[in-house]
């Protein structure tokens, strides 16, 4: 295992998030997890989330991600998933 270490702590924080499309639709290619994949790391970079793995099926994708313990997860979805829908729809 793994330990990241700042001044005072040291840590391991890991999150397996499953995300949905909406009804189960089978959208997801491998172009458009690619490019999901690409947002989610540029979005990372911003918030100091680091991808660990990206797996994927046609209705959902599965990722698994680390970060220090400044930061929300949530806030860090929430923007991820707006920015990445809103791009998606686009195309």
């Amino acid at each position: 295992m793994e330990l990241d270490k700042n001044q005072h702590s040291v840590y391991s924080i890991n999150y397996h998030l499953v995300m949905v499309i909406r009804y189960r639709r089978k959208v997801i290619s491998d172009e458009i997890s690619g490019y999901l994949r690409a947002k989610f790391e540029r979005t990372g970079i911003t918030y100091g989330v680091e991808l660990v793995e990206w797996n994927h099926d046609t209705d959902h994708v599965h990722v698994l991600f680390r970060c220090t313990p400044q930061i929300a997860p949530a806030k860090f979805i929430n923007a991820y998933k707006s920015v990445s829908s809103r791009l998606v729809k686009l195309t």
